[in-house]
């Protein structure tokens, strides 16, 4: 069984894969257009060149990123994506990445169950949470 989060974006998908591949140490994959979509759906022009689909693998895991075609994706609320590397160094790497020019929730900081854990959401709007299986 493979459970990977689906984000959706409003025009920034492309951008936020191509972040998330350098962030990860990943390649970035192919990414599926809106000029791909079967004939008959009604794509804007100005948003052909917006993301259908990415596949962005990351550890045995990964994300999938989409632009919605109707431009009204509601910001991320109530659920966030939670990555666990193997050391607080990478871990606050990531942290770091991901919340440069974003918001931080919880700022980066040793807990009772983790080396370091902080919550954050990214220029796009998407939360996270990055943490460390190292202990305490």
């Amino acid at each position: 069984m493979d459970i990977r989060p689906y984000l959706f974006f409003n025009g920034q998908a492309r951008e936020a894969a191509t972040l998330y591949a350098d962030v990860f140490g990943v390649p970035l994959p192919p990414l599926m257009t809106m000029k791909d979509a079967p004939a008959g759906m009604d794509i804007p022009e100005e948003r052909k060149n917006w993301i259908m689909h990415c596949d962005l693998k990351i550890g045995n895991s990964g994300i999938f990123l989409s632009d919605d075609v109707m431009a009204n994706s509601a910001a991320m609320d109530g659920a966030s994506v939670m990555v666990t590397l193997p050391t607080a160094k990478e871990a606050k790497r990531i942290y770091d990445a991901l919340s440069n020019g974003g918001e931080v929730r919880m700022k980066w900081e040793p807990t009772f169950w983790s080396a370091g854990f902080g919550t954050l959401t990214d220029k796009f709007g998407i939360r996270w949470m990055i943490g460390t299986d190292e202990a305490p």
